[in-house]
């Protein structure tokens, strides 16, 4: 299935000019976002929304559809019309959510086509001041001559944030204590609290308190340093070289949208990736506008559904 529609879409995008259906879009287009308002994933839908109104000439709006750890609103858009105008912001959880529900109501790669990437943002492990390790070399350290001691939070059981430490410490063969929260955020302020020892969070949740010298950073993912944090290594730097969890987010639609109108709304968001305006918002939340062909971010989906899958199942989370 994953083999064909990429030779469908790959064809598509191999023509020099590639023409949508005939009069689309002829009326407004909306982006339905599986979380609240507020964080990165409904700002960025809504930034990308204000480029693609004004280039498209019809009003493309954001419809927040909540519920269930994001599988609400993705069922809504998997079941929607498949004629251009529903789409989806789609981010880790997307390819989290396989592994932690027993049935979905929809399956994430037969019944979407994955369009393009839209940003993507380094992952940030940090930690409480007073914590006596220095480096992520002697956090390893500290947690191997303390095993289930020290304690992580995250956003929740299940969260890209747990499961991104859980990672971690897979790969690093140690144990921690997870100490879940209502969001990445209270999680941090525990650490900030001197309560909890370590966080893995987005750039933009992180970075204010290491700049205010209320928690260490450890390590950031990517192949650079980053300008936010330019004095925080990479995981390779700091000595975990195979370590890359990265937050990205992307658009979808549902499964039978005609290849024309995918290929033009890919070449859409990779020109709306380049417009100064988008790229002053996400850089200021620690991201970078990025675009894929569908075939790109169909692999990647593909690939972190089977390693997050792994994560859950080595890890034994279990929601509550």
């Amino acid at each position: 299935m994953i083999k064909s529609l990429l030779c469908v879409v790959a064809f598509v995008l191999s023509s020099p000019v590639v023409y949508a259906q005939p009069g689309w879009p002829a009326k407004p287009i909306r982006i339905i976002v599986p979380f609240g308002p507020g964080a990165f994933t409904d700002v960025s839908a809504r930034v990308l929304a204000a480029e693609l109104t004004g280039q498209l000439g019809q009003q493309v709006l954001v419809e927040n559809r909540t519920g269930a750890g994001g599988t609400m609103g993705t069922e809504a858009a998997a079941r929607a019309a498949p004629d251009g105008y529903t789409l989806l912001l789609s981010d880790n959880s997307f390819a989290i959510s396989p592994g932690l529900y027993a049935k979905l109501p929809y399956d994430p790669l037969k019944d979407f086509i994955h369009i393009s990437s839209i940003a993507e943002s380094p992952s940030l492990m940090s930690g409480r001041i007073k914590l006596p390790a220095k480096t992520l070399q002697e956090l390893v350290s500290l947690a191997r001559a303390n095993p289930g001691k020290l304690t992580f939070g995250s956003g929740g059981q299940g969260s890209s944030a747990h499961l991104a430490m859980e990672l971690f410490l897979n790969g690093a063969g140690i144990k921690m204590l997870h100490v879940p929260f209502k969001g990445v955020g209270p999680a941090l302020a525990e650490a900030v609290a001197d309560r909890i020892d370590v966080v893995i969070s987005s750039l933009a949740a992180g970075a204010p308190h290491i700049h205010n010298e209320r928690t260490r950073g450890y390590a950031v993912s990517g192949k650079e340093r980053h300008s936010i944090l330019p004095g925080v290594p990479t995981y390779a730097e700091a000595g975990f070289p195979n370590y890359d969890m990265s937050y990205w987010w992307g658009i979808a639609a549902p499964a039978g949208t005609p290849p024309a109108v995918v290929a033009r709304l890919n070449q859409e968001i990779a020109r709306a990736a380049d417009k100064p305006s988008l790229k002053d918002v996400f850089q200021k939340q620690g991201a970078r506008p990025i675009s894929s062909s569908p075939a790109d971010l169909t692999r990647r989906v593909d690939a972190e559904i089977k390693t997050w899958k792994e994560v859950i199942i080595r890890a034994g989370v279990k929601l509550e």
